[in-house]
């Protein structure tokens, strides 16, 4: 299956084309200027795939949630090139994406996400229910020791890994737990390709106008 996948939710840009099972990356460090990178790396990736646009089966974009600016960037463009191939968009939630990436064999993953200043978005999901596709939509919000907290409870019941990028203000709290902490720097676009694909066979393709990015938090011009 041919696919171009975004990952801008926070901290990173990634845009991944796979090809006849060979996958074709780019990587940017502008996260914040995604708005000027975006479109610059998926043309890059198309270019060095030789992959034509006619030959895509479907865009999969990582959908949040994530920063409001990068969000908004990412789904705009990965609608337009939808719209523009006469594509299916695969919307690909990113807590438990990113949690399957880690391909832990047993215990508990937990997702964090950067919400505004001092707070993160976190997720818990057994290991076994990732490698069988099956997540849940269970997402908290909550500062950083609302997250020590759950990892503290996650860990009496088995291994706990914690999975997130830069989260520097929870890593000396989770020193002192049982849980371990892992930088999700294998977390990009080409890992959205198994989610994708399992997606789209499922027909779980949305029409365009229903694909949204999953915000869970009202913009403020103050702070993501």
């Amino acid at each position: 299956m041919n696919i171009l996948a975004i990952e801008c939710t926070h901290e990173a840009l990634s845009v991944a084309v796979l090809k006849a099972g060979i996958v074709t990356e780019a990587v940017s460090t502008e996260w914040k200027r995604a708005a000027e990178s975006l479109v610059p790396l998926v043309e890059q990736v198309m270019t060095e795939s030789r992959l034509n646009r006619q030959e895509l089966e479907c865009i999969a974009i990582s959908s949040g949630p994530g920063s409001f600016t990068a969000l908004r960037i990412g789904m705009s463009v990965a609608k337009g090139i939808a719209y523009g191939l006469g594509r299916p968009l695969v919307s690909v939630p990113t807590m438990p994406s990113m949690a399957a990436s880690l391909r832990a064999s047993t215990g508990t993953i937990i997702s964090v996400i950067p919400a505004r200043k001092g707070e993160y978005y976190y997720a818990a999901y057994q290991s076994a229910d990732l490698s069988a596709g099956l997540w849940h939509d269970e997402v908290q919000r909550g500062s950083a020791a609302d997250v020590d907290a759950a990892a503290n409870l996650c860990s009496r019941r088995g291994e706990t890994l914690v999975v997130g990028r830069g989260l520097f203000e929870l890593i000396p709290l989770l020193a002192h737990s049982e849980a371990v902490y892992r930088e999700a720097d294998f977390f990009s676009a080409r890992t959205l390709f198994v989610s994708a694909d399992r997606l789209f066979a499922k027909a779980d393709v949305a029409d365009l106008k229903e694909v949204t990015p999953d915000y869970r938090q009202t913009f403020s011009p103050n702070g993501e």
